[in-house]
């Protein structure tokens, strides 16, 4: 699965986790590949699905 890197970091200042938001923006390609970036993503605790689903659910600005 392929997701902007902007939802991920989004999620993670929506926790709180600025810094590692930080970090994610500087590390990351626009387009985070799950397959590839699987390990990092674990590691933030993110599930890409769960991610995209809570997205769509969301109202748009």
């Amino acid at each position: 699965m392929i997701v902007a890197r902007q939802l991920i970091v989004d999620e993670l200042r929506r926790r709180g986790q600025s810094k590692r938001a930080e970090f994610v923006e500087e590390q990351l390609p626009d387009e985070v590949d799950s397959t590839r970036h699987g390990g990092l993503l674990a590691t933030l605790h993110i599930d890409l699905a769960e991610l995209v689903a809570a997205a769509e659910r969301r109202p748009a600005d």
